[in-house]
């Protein structure tokens, strides 16, 4: 279970004053022992990125090929201070990943270690700007979208999951977590059957897939409409990217305040943890290569997609 970690690190996140440097020394604390931290100021703010590497026993790190699993929380910020005082609905992807984080961390200091080196990105803003969309207050960042992917994407990252709080809008309307079709160098793939199982089973329910337009896997910038950066990641890697994407049944801005549900975090993250534990084994996890490769065969490459396109 992973409730402890959500708790916790909820409340480690919950301060003005929290940092990258605080949110190390409580992964370490956990037997993290990998851990990067820059501080990158913009115009608009400044932020702490934060890596974590946790080694697998035929992972890159051991000079084996098993490939790396990245795990990307996405947000503005965790607070939109001074407007509004407290941790924001926006932070819940920091926070699921974090908890993540910490839980792998503890699964390995105890003997339980994964094949595969996994690594997992965020940034720690407890005082982001906020910015207007079409329909709710949404959270700004400090920083760029397109500055925030070369922290968020490592080059070693051979899969991503891009966990992003998605309740701003009225296309998903259950309270939990949902996933995303699988996008890959501007495809919008078919959803993961495996991946739906693995919801099934650390939910107890039937799964729930986001819905995306094309638009949506385009990069921040370009003037047109997103649902929101769920899959900014994309834009930046050749690997496939799943969204998992926190959601409610009402529409709730991002800068919103007491709209975390530790229950629905915690079902998020219990997934990527059992997604974590099979990806190694799972080489149609993400997507079907024989698929993928008939697409380009059939229809060439969409690559454009992840670039600003035609001025």
């Amino acid at each position: 279970m992973s409730i402890k970690h959500i708790i916790e690190i909820l409340d480690l996140l919950d301060d003005p004053k929290v940092s990258g440097p605080a949110v190390a020394e409580y992964l370490k604390s956990y037997g993290a022992e990998n851990i990067w931290v820059n501080h990158l100021t913009g115009e608009k703010g400044s932020t702490d990125f934060l890596k974590v590497l946790i080694p697998g026993r035929n992972g890159k790190t051991e000079g084996k090929k098993c490939p790396t699993l990245g795990i990307v929380g996405r947000l503005g910020g965790l607070g939109a201070r001074p407007q509004r005082l407290g941790f924001t609905s926006d932070g819940d992807g920091a926070l699921t990943v974090l908890a993540v984080a910490a839980k792998l961390s503890q699964m390995r200091s105890r003997g339980d270690v994964l094949d595969e080196d996994v690594i997992i990105t965020t940034h720690i803003c407890p005082n982001a700007p906020t910015r207007q969309n079409e329909s709710v207050l949404f959270m700004d960042a400090p920083i760029s979208s397109e500055e925030a992917n070369v922290y968020e994407v490592d080059p070693e990252m051979d899969a991503i999951f891009c966990v992003d709080t998605t309740k701003g809008n009225r296309i998903v309307n259950q309270r939990g977590f949902a996933i995303s079709p699988t996008v890959k160098e501007g495809y919008i793939l078919r959803t993961s059957e495996q991946l739906l199982s693995l919801m099934e089973i650390t939910t107890g329910r039937l799964p729930f897939v986001l819905p995306l337009s094309q638009q949506d896997i385009t990069p921040y910038g370009n003037g047109i409409f997103h649902l929101n950066s769920i899959l900014q990641p994309s834009v930046a890697t050749k690997a496939p990217c799943v969204g998992v994407a926190i959601t409610t049944a009402t529409k709730v801005p991002g800068c919103a305040t007491g709209a975390s549900h530790v229950a629905d975090l915690d079902e998020c993250a219990r997934f990527l943890i059992e997604a974590a534990k099979v990806f190694a084994n799972s080489p149609d996890l993400f997507y079907k290569a024989e698929e993928y490769s008939k697409l380009l065969a059939l229809y060439g490459p969409l690559s454009r997609f992840q670039t600003f396109g035609e001025k």
